[in-house]
């Protein structure tokens, strides 16, 4: 498996990699298992997840390993560093060279620079553009991170749909409500919310997030007379300068709290603290945060497109992404209508309920064992 994206990535596809990896290692320990990690020493790798897996680690960085692979053309195949393997698992969306016996695993998770190319960097759409379609083709087999991604494969890249298997996403146990007491103000206080009303966001801050619409739509709402602040837990990104210029174009300085990277460990008390968590992105391949605030008791507005309704279900109010004023409007009513938080609660913790790692772990087994056995 290759977790250079758990190693090396702060986001959704990092997570995605360290949580699949350690519910893998509670499912399977029958297999053996190296992790390839690029940009890394032994020294600096924490305990494996299980005693079946070993690492497999390189100094050589991802972007060197780009150079040589797709700029510079060399065949070398990652077999040089993990040593033979019977299946290998690319794990963020480019497949490197293998032998030829070797089956392949692809994990796409979304296609949001083709869906919303002007949310994208040039520079990183043309890197996908050019490696994406065709570790596509060449994947024995791949895995998409919802319908809607598989869907976007199909239409986009003509992909066989009996060569797609979706696999889901699930919430850590550990995701759970954090009760008014000293570790969540603690928390709170740590990122100057403490006694702050806010509506909170997750995620790496990049355009197809459409923090500026929530921005535009939250400086109404105070305007209205409605005290709410806007938190966004999520490192730098690409393209950012938008959002900033909305903060300061609306005289929301004071009131927008840009968390840069939160860790696992503090998002349950953000979550349990946020009178509602919302994301309203223009694309996303699966969107964890809003099983992750369900299961920690926090109302859910979501966005309408791509893979979003397919993971809120029935419990949450959804909202066009392109439509501040809709965005407006269902804050407004999750504010005042008790009996929606209420019933929106109670669902939400059922719907994330359904989505387990354990459950995604033993599904990624099966796969494996097909592919194996074919």
């Amino acid at each position: 498996m290759d977790y250079t994206p758990a190693f090396e990535q702060t986001g959704g596809i990092g997570r995605y990699v360290r949580e699949l990896t350690a519910a893998l290692a509670g499912v399977d320990s029958s297999n053996s298992y190296r992790l390839f990690v690029a940009g890394a020493r032994r020294a600096h790798l924490p305990p494996t997840p299980g005693d079946n897996f070993t690492w497999r680690p390189t100094a050589i960085t991802p972007k060197w390993l780009a150079r040589l692979w797709r700029r510079a053309g060399i065949p070398l195949p990652v077999e040089t560093f993990t040593g033979p393997v019977d299946l290998f698992h690319a794990t963020d969306f480019v497949l490197p060279p293998t032998r030829s016996a070797v089956r392949t695993l692809l994990t796409v998770h979304d296609l949001s620079f083709v869906r919303v190319p002007e949310a994208a960097s040039p520079r990183l759409k043309a890197y996908l553009d050019a490696v994406v379609p065709p570790s596509v083709a060449a994947a024995d087999h791949i895995l998409a991170d919802s319908k809607a991604t598989k869907a976007d494969l199909i239409d986009l890249y003509g992909t066989a749909e009996d060569k797609i298997t979706v696999l889901y996403s699930g919430v850590n146990r550990r995701i759970k409500r954090v009760e008014a007491g000293a570790d969540l103000q603690r928390t709170l206080a740590k990122h100057g919310l403490a006694g702050v009303n806010y509506v909170l966001s997750v995620g790496t801050l990049q355009p197809r997030k459409n923090y500026s619409r929530v921005i535009e739509a939250l400086s109404a709402l105070r305007g209205m007379g409605h005290d709410l602040h806007y938190a966004i837990a999520g490192g730098s990104g690409w393209l950012e300068g938008e959002m900033l210029r909305t903060i300061e174009r609306h005289g929301m300085k004071e009131f927008v709290h840009l968390l840069g990277f939160v860790e696992d460990r503090e998002l349950p008390a953000l979550y349990s603290g946020a009178r509602m968590l919302i994301m309203a992105s223009l694309y996303e391949g699966f969107g964890l945060p809003i099983l992750e605030a369900m299961a920690c008791g926090t109302p859910v507005i979501s966005g309408s497109l791509s893979s979003l309704p397919e993971v809120a279900g029935d419990a949450a109010l959804l909202v066009d992404p392109y439509d501040a004023d809709a965005i407006r409007d269902a804050m407004l009513r999750l504010k005042l209508d008790s009996a929606l938080r209420v019933s929106l609660i109670e669902s939400g913790y059922e719907q994330a309920k359904r989505f387990s790692w354990e459950r995604a772990a033993m599904q990624l087994k099966s796969i494996y064992e097909e592919l194996l056995n074919v």
